[in-house]
This record gives C-alpha cells, sequence and structure tokens, in this order.
C-alpha cells in the first residue's frame, strides 16, 4: 500500500464497504489545498545526518498536498457514508532517463523488455539530437525516427526532452568553413527542431556544456563549430541559442546543462540574462555522473542550495551510479558485480531521496537504462544487459510507485467530507454507487493551485 498522510477521524474502508453505502445520486467536489510557494536557497545548513534524518518531512512539506472531497446530491445536500476510491496514475515530479535504445535492439524480446521496464516506472525520457548523428547527411536529419520515439512516449504518458541542440563534443562532418555560415546553420537547426517538434518534445537541453566549450578535447573534434562560438563569444553564443529557441516556442521549457558544478557554471548562468536582466533559461540543468565514487550527502545537498539561488528549478539531467568497480587494467570489460549491485541500490535511494526532497528540484534523469550500450561501456544502467532487472531498478520502483505513490479508498463523514494527502500530479477518482453504476474522472493535483472539481452523477 502506498503512503496515505491521514487525519484522525478517517479510516480506510474496503470496497465491498463501497458498494452497499449509498443508492443517492450524487455530485462530489474535490479542493485540493496545496503546498506553500518552494524557497529557493534558504534553507538552514544541515549534517548530513540531518539531511536524511528530516528528508521525510520534506518530502512531505514540497511533494504533497492537501485534499477535500465534498461529496454532496442533485439538491447539495452533503452525503454521508459515500465511498470514494482515489488513485494517483503519474507524478508531476520527472523521473526519467534517455531512451537512446529505443527501436535500436535487434533482439525483440530483449527490446520489449527494455521498453516495458522503461515505461513501468518512468515519465520523462531524453532523447538524442546530437548533430553530428542526427543529421550525418545535410539537410538529411533523423525527424522521422525522432517523431516515432515521441509518439510512443506521448501514448505512455511519458514527457519528452530534447538533448541537444547545440554542443561542441563533435560536428558534422559536411560543416563549412566559413564561420558565419556555420553560425547560421546552427541556430537553423535549432530553429527547425523546437517548430517542428513543439507540442510533441517541448524541453530541450539548449546548449550543452557552455562552461569549458574551449576544452582541448573540443577544440580536436569539432574545430568549425568551437572556432564559429570562440569567434561569437562564450556567452553571446549560447544567448543566440537560448533566444532561437525561445523564437521557436515561447511555450517551450528551455535547460542550460553542464557537468561543471563550480562558481565558473555560476558566473556564466549570471550571464545568460536579457537586456532586462530576466533569465533566458527555464531550468538549470546539472549532471551527475558518478563513475569514479557516489557523491555524499553533504555534496548532493551543496550543489542543490548553490544552484536554487537563482530561483528555477533545477534538473538532474545525467545521472549515473555504478554496480561494479572499475578494471585495473585497460582492455578488460566493465561488468556489473553482485556487490556493487547491492551498493549502486542503496546509493539510487539515498541519492533519489535527496534529491525529492529538496523544494527546488523538479526531475532527475537516470543515464542510460541498461548495461547494453552504455555510455563509455560503464556498469551504470537500472537493467543488465541481458535486460534483466538490478535491485536499483526495484528500489527506484518502491519509491516511486509504493513510497512516494497515493492511493486511497475510504468514505464520507457526516458531513460528506473525506480528507486525504496526495504527491503532486495526476489522478483517477472512482466513485460507485450501490446500483452498480461506476463513474470515473481524471484531476491534477497542483501545487499553489485551488483545484476544484465537481461530477454531477445522472438520476
Amino acid at each position: 500500500m502506498a503512503i496515505n498522510f491521514l487525519r484522525p477521524g478517517f479510516r480506510l474502508i474496503s470496497a465491498p464497504t463501497f458498494l452497499n453505502r449509498t443508492n443517492k445520486v450524487v455530485s462530489f467536489v474535490v479542493l485540493a489545498l496545496c503546498a506553500a510557494p518552494l524557497p529557493a536557497g534558504q534553507l538552514p545548513p544541515m549534517s548530513a545526518e540531518e539531511i536524511l534524518r528530516e528528508a521525510p518531512l520534506r518530502i512531505e512539506k514540497y511533494r504533497t498536498a492537501e485534499a477535500r472531497i465534498v461529496v454532496i446530491d442533485p439538491s447539495g445536500q452533503p452525503v454521508a457514508d459515500a465511498v470514494v476510491e482515489i488513485e494517483q496514475k503519474r507524478h508531476q515530479f520527472l523521473f526519467g532517463c534517455n531512451i537512446f535504445l529505443w527501436g535500436r535492439i535487434q533482439d525483440p524480446e530483449l527490446q520489449q523488455k527494455y521498453l516495458d521496464g522503461f515505461a513501468a516506472i518512468l515519465n520523462y525520457a531524453t532523447i538524442p539530437f546530437y548533430w553530428w548523428s542526427y543529421e550525418a547527411s545535410q539537410e538529411k536529419p533523423n525527424h522521422d525516427y525522432t517523431e516515432r520515439v515521441a509518439r510512443w512516449c506521448q501514448e505512455h504518458g511519458i514527457v519528452t526532452k530534447g538533448h541537444p541542440l547545440a554542443w561542441n563534443y563533435s560536428e558534422p562532418r559536411w560543416l563549412p568553413k566559413d564561420l558565419q555560415e556555420v553560425l547560421g546553420l546552427q541556430l537553423a537547426r535549432i530553429d527547425d527542431c523546437v517548430r517542428r517538434f513543439r507540442g510533441l518534445i517541448d524541453r530541450w537541453d539548449v546548449v550543452n556544456e557552455a562552461t569549458h566549450f574551449d576544452r582541448e578535447e573540443c577544440v580536436r573534434r569539432a574545430p568549425r563549430l568551437t572556432a564559429t562560438w570562440q569567434q561569437v563569444g562564450q556567452i553571446e553564443f549560447v544567448k543566440a541559442c537560448f533566444r532561437k529557441a525561445r523564437q521557436a516556442s515561447s511555450e517551450a521549457v528551455l535547460i542550460i546543462n553542464d557537468y561543471r558544478i563550480d562558481p565558473a557554471y555560476e558566473k556564466l548562468i549570471e550571464q545568460l540574462v536579457d537586456d532586462q536582466g530576466q533569465p533566458l533559461y527555464d531550468v538549470i540543468g546539472i549532471q551527475s555522473h558518478m563513475h569514479d565514487g557516489v557523491w555524499s550527502t553533504q555534496r548532493i545537498w551543496e550543489v542543490c542550495e548553490r544552484f536554487s539561488r537563482f530561483g528555477v528549478p533545477l534538473h538532474f539531467t545525467e545521472t549515473t551510479i555504478l554496480s561494479g568497480p572499475r578494471p585495473r587494467s585497460t582492455g578488460r570489460p566493465w561488468v556489473t558485480t553482485p556487490e556493487g549491485e547491492r551498493i549502486q541500490a542503496a546509493e539510487v535511494e539515498r541519492f533519489y531521496t535527496v534529491l525529492f526532497s529538496h523544494p527546488a528540484v523538479e526531475a532527475i534523469t537516470w543515464w542510460d537504462f541498461s548495461d547494453l550500450m552504455s555510455w563509455q561501456g560503464a556498469p551504470a544502467g537500472l537493467f543488465r544487459a541481458d535486460m534483466t532487472p538490478k535491485p536499483a531498478y526495484e528500489t527506484l520502483r518502491k519509491l516511486i510507485k509504493d513510497k512516494w505513490w497515493t492511493r486511497y479508498q475510504t468514505k464520507t463523514d457526516s458531513s460528506g467530507t473525506v480528507h486525504f494527502r496526495g504527491f503532486l500530479g495526476d489522478y483517477q477518482v472512482r466513485l460507485r454507487t450501490v446500483d452498480g453504476r461506476e463513474f470515473v474522472n481524471h484531476y491534477t493535483l497542483r501545487k499553489n493551485t485551488i483545484n476544484a472539481w465537481t461530477i454531477k452523477l445522472p438520476q
């Protein structure tokens, strides 16, 4: 049974009780009293022990809201003993992963296990837009494949994000030598992708790893794109990309993303503002690859506090926690181990609990879902290469769909009222009458909003 925060005087009842309570025709109103605005960078310093000990209280404060259901008959009178079933269908918080192996696993059985496992617990997917592979031949972008992935996600209630629109880690081989022409092509690409996928993909990592864009690796692997960036200027290039993305869609969520979590990234963010001083970005993306050791609880918290001062949501965009030690010698495979999987599961619970309890964090994206073709060949997946789930997957399932999930069935009191507290997100509310009729409606429990819904049943 998932968590239910009950007020005194309310109790759970069984489905049979529901079917034998009342034969009155009713309507009901649901009023959700949501959490107060989330503070940013204002939480007091805490020790690691305090951060973990108080996490459940913060989760209740920031991730749940009170709700009141009032059941009334056609004349507006309260109906006592009416039974209502409340079940969460999707989190408002984004629990995600990249979905890079969609349609790319040759074995149909393994492909289906990948997709089924993904959709069973996650509501957020990162779709690849790496320019050098997305448009390997000029004017032949991979839009058809991308649309199929995004449509599948949409059908399964999974929100999508494109990653990234601009990044100079590599570049298409066909880029021209003229740097002004390269800039024009880069901005045209941003405009095309954002406009084309409006309504299907509305979250974008606009610029990736801008803080140290001119590092040696980028100069070597993407000489023309890096030279264009240098010519325009570090900040002006990023601003141009964000402006172009915003022109293409006023509704898109635009993200600046980086592996740097130091003052240099903060300085870059501070400069990404328009002429009126308003941020050009909507979200700050933070990479958290932990190939050489997991972050301490204190470090996780300090990163959240450091970047929450900007007053926008934080997305942990690329998270890896490994299930096997790095090989001692080069050339040897990096494999998952039973002990490594045990450690990974425990660290997943700690990492996600700390982030879910911080009010500034809005999304966590795992990287990659399976060890099959994983980044750097590391055993970072929630699934093994044979598509069997690791303990970390089960740990995450229990958190997302059990501990942090609301299912509740009860009956109204003498005033026709039910109180409950639920995690923010989408809900199904079911009402059955004693004559066997059943009515189902769907609502969204939002923060900082009074949500009221009325269902009037026929005579």
